[in-house]
């Protein structure tokens, strides 16, 4: 190499250093506002007057490893109470009107503790579900109703709904299902998507869907249950990215939001809530990166997130005062957002948070419509947000010591690596 293509590869490479110094420092801001500082609580108020709801936060955490809790933060971000069974995912959670907490728990077990005469374990492990009642003070067991499925992944219990006959609606999207069952342990009304959303049935003709794998696969991961206000019950299919509303006498499938396959209104969502009108949902639309009030119609009307903002949302509530408590899951932090889309309280680090509730809110409270009134925030960023959300993943797979940080830094030197040696292979090429 002559002393002037010397030069100028070293010219390259200091220009492709820069930028990658300058790209590093966008994106370390970008990327630890989207992730959080563990263990940092953040309050703010620019919403012009709407204010955060007062009140303690219960946070479920499923964790990226099995290390799941549920956790109680104060306003100013303290942690006041803590529950953390070993080898557990946590789910939907509810504080209870004697003050008893309702969790959902998914434990991963060894394959030694499974129970194989029952299932066909794949090596390794299965997993333990359970629908638990703690008193809040003990924290002790003081009713559960249990089941065991083959794998711990898409096969957890995520959601259940106490109702005012004492018995509790769960969906156990393992099995495709959802039932009640009261504190004998008696299951007293079962629905099965095998039955009423599969090929061959009305819904199916009219809406599609995925045709029923058979076996162990996650075919529906119906994944949320509310008794609505007439009697019927809603549920999250989220495989369907439909919403829908059941009959509990006929079993008759008699609304739906969304409909398979069809991204654009709903795409794999998670947590549905009525609101004050009764026929408005507000829900978190997972992988359309936002929350959405849908009307019967399928009209949105007011809408929060997109990828410059959220990544894999999968709870919000509507608050009274027309505030939305939102579960950012993968940028592990709970957010509290006025209905201008500014975010009035926000607690971060929690790891992979699935549902949040305002304690002394009940989660079925049928808050206010904010509608078209207001403006909706949509922060369309797809470069940030494809970056961000693959960063935000990694957690899944990398050890919990590697931070979000760690990952942009690694990337940019796989970057800078691959531009020195398509430089190195050019100007060889030329010199030939």
């Amino acid at each position: 190499m002559s002393g002037r293509s010397r030069r100028a590869y070293l010219a390259a490479a200091v220009l492709v250093l820069a930028l990658a110094l300058g790209v590093q420092a966008v994106l370390g801001g970008a990327l630890g506002a989207l992730a959080g500082d563990d263990g940092v609580s953040a309050a703010a108020d620019e919403s012009g007057g709407d204010g955060p709801t007062p009140g303690n936060t219960l946070i479920s955490s499923q964790s990226y490893r099995n290390k799941g809790k549920l956790i109680e933060v104060s306003p100013d971000g303290e942690v006041v109470w803590e529950y953390a069974p070993e080898d557990s995912r946590i789910f939907d959670a509810e504080v209870l009107d004697n003050g008893d907490i309702l969790v959902a728990v998914a434990t991963r077990l060894p394959a030694e503790e499974c129970p194989a005469r029952e299932l066909d374990v794949e090596p390794g492990t299965c997993v333990y579900n359970r629908i638990e009642r703690l008193d809040y003070g003990s924290k002790e067991v003081v009713w559960e109703y249990t089941w065991y499925d083959e794998y711990i992944t898409h096969h957890e219990v995520h959601d259940m709904d106490m109702l005012e006959t004492g018995e509790i609606a769960v969906v156990d999207m393992g099995n495709d299902r959802a039932f009640t069952v009261d504190r004998a342990g008696n299951i007293t009304w079962e629905w099965s998507a095998d039955e009423r959303i599969a090929p061959g049935t009305d819904f199916y003709q009219e809406y599609g869907g995925d045709p029923n794998p058979g076996g162990e696969a996650d075919w529906t991961h119906v994944n949320d249950i509310d008794r609505l206000d007439n009697g019927n019950f809603q549920l999250s299919v989220r495989n369907f990215d439909s919403v829908i509303e059941v009959d509990p006498e006929t079993k008759a499938v008699v609304a739906v939001y969304g409909q398979p396959g069809n991204y654009s209104l709903l795409y794999e969502q998670h947590n549905p809530n009525r609101l004050a009108d009764g026929e408005t949902i507000l829900v978190a639309d997972s992988e359309n990166q936002r929350i959405i009030e849908v009307g019967p119609d399928g009209r949105i009307g007011w809408e929060f997130g997109g990828p410059g903002e959220l990544t894999w949302p999968r709870d919000a509530d509507r608050l009274p005062n027309g505030t939305t408590l939102v579960t950012d899951s993968v940028n592990d932090r709970v957010i509290e957002v006025a209905p201008n889309g500014t975010i009035v309280w926000e607690y971060q680090g929690v790891a992979l948070p699935y549902s949040a509730d305002r304690v002394g809110v009940p989660e079925e409270s049928g808050g206010p419509v904010v509608g078209n009134a207001t403006e909706s925030r949509f922060d369309d960023a797809p470069i940030l947000g494809t970056i961000g959300r693959y960063v935000s993943f990694t957690k899944f797979i990398l050890p919990a010591w590697v931070g979000t940080m760690e990952v942009a830094n690694a990337i940019l030197l796989v970057v800078c690596g691959l531009a020195l040696v398509v430089e190195t292979v050019r100007r060889r090429y030329r010199s030939v």
